[in-house]
């Protein structure tokens, strides 16, 4: 429901937006939901990242995303990774209010810096969500860099208190100046939903298959390994558990390839090791009867995780980063990079009746209360607060 825009503040946003990847389906989300009650200029970029960051030879858009439109919406796709001068143009010519980063990626700290710099220095405030506190990757450059991108902001976003607490001891950020608001769950992609049936057959299971799914990018603290051991250990107890293995490999695969053959479950396991388009998520979320993010270190949200709970999935989480409000049930929080421990979520969520069943009741409720108007409320006031405070952005 759209209300009247006119005693809104106007807001600028800066992240990722369809057709690039990144983290654009969050950003859909927020900033539609933002469009509701404020008008929004969504600065997004035209070429984000250098083709030797990513595995395979480049970050390729996304061309299936759904469309996102909104009349309180506009995007601007200009900022280059490449052009300084660009980063400056959008910085000092962009009339909005009040500036809302939303920062997940250490490559991106020199233009985030650049153009919230700008802002401040044209005495409007800048608000930033912080996806990642800390680098997924051990990285001596994520702290240094992250430092500095900090100092430009008046006020910051996390998506749970464990991150909270984290970002004010890693950056001495005073607790005051940081407020939690919920990552929201990915419905744009529950739009495409498919026939569970005909996902299942499409993939290569069959209705009494039970389908364990790993979804997302493969990097090394995502816990394949942790998967593969678990999955091993409740192969011969649960005969019709499949595991599905879903992304793109940012890593060599070899060692897992070995480690499936070792364990003697390759007739088990599905994979498909390339990146999975915006309209085909579903079919693999439809499919699954259990979602696992069995994470050896994190600290933030996930994306999968939300995702997850938009199609109201189960889940069972490593007691790592924001994952453990992802369940109701902290039975199903397990401790990272212990298989047995994983084994044993698994097995009592695939063998007991109607185990599945009530985890999946559960997860629907935590989405209703990651509303995402309750999110673009909640992130309104914080605006009004901020620009209602004296020189506002010169704190």
């Amino acid at each position: 429901m759209t209300t009247d825009h006119a005693a809104a503040p106007s807001i600028a946003v800066l992240g990722s937006f369809p057709p690039l990847r990144a983290i654009s389906g969050y950003c859909v989300e927020f900033a539609l939901a933002l469009a509701d009650y404020a008008p929004i200029r969504f600065l997004s970029f035209k070429t984000i990242y250098p083709a030797f960051l990513y595995p395979g030879g480049g970050l390729k858009d996304d061309q299936s995303f759904p469309k996102a439109t909104h009349p309180a919406l506009e995007v601007s796709r200009k900022i280059t990774w490449y052009n300084p001068f660009g980063w400056l143009k959008e910085g000092f010519s962009i009339q909005a209010e009040l500036l809302h980063a939303q920062w997940w990626s250490l490559p991106l700290a020199p233009i985030y810096i650049v153009i919230c710099l700008c802002f401040r220095v044209r005495g409007k405030p800048v608000v930033m969500t912080v996806h990642n506190v800390t680098a997924h990757e051990q990285s001596k450059l994520f702290p240094l860099l992250a430092g500095l991108l900090f100092r430009t902001a008046n006020h910051f976003i996390v998506h749970t208190q464990q991150n909270k607490a984290s970002l004010s001891t890693h950056y001495a950020v005073p607790l005051e100046k940081i407020s939690v608001i919920p990552h929201g769950t990915l419905d744009l992609f529950v739009a495409g939903e498919e026939n569970r049936n005909l996902s299942r057959k499409m993939l290569g299971f069959s209705e009494t298959h039970r389908v364990v799914l790993l979804f997302g990018a493969i990097r090394l603290y995502k816990g394949v390994d942790t998967t593969l051991l678990a999955f091993s250990k409740i192969a011969d107890k649960v005969p019709e558990a499949r595991l599905l293995i879903a992304g793109k490999a940012w890593i060599d695969w070899a060692p897992y390839e070995q480690l499936i053959e070792t364990l003697e479950i390759k007739e088990r396991v599905h994979c498909h090791l390339d990146y999975v388009p915006s309209d085909e998520v579903a079919r693999y979320f439809e499919a699954a009867d259990l979602v696992v993010l069995p994470y050896h270190h994190f600290d933030s949200q996930s994306g999968v995780g939300s995702a997850a709970l938009a199609f109201d999935k189960p889940l069972i989480v490593s007691d790592v980063g924001g994952l453990p409000d992802l369940v109701k049930d902290k039975s199903f929080v397990v401790p990272p990079q212990q298989p047995d421990a994983l084994a044993d979520a698994m097995l009592r969520s695939l063998g007991k009746p109607g185990q599945l069943e009530h985890m999946q009741a559960e997860s629907r409720e935590l989405a209703e209360e990651m509303s995402w108007r309750s999110i673009a409320q909640t992130t309104l006031a914080l605006y009004r607060r901020l620009l209602a405070a004296p020189s506002s952005g010169r704190q």
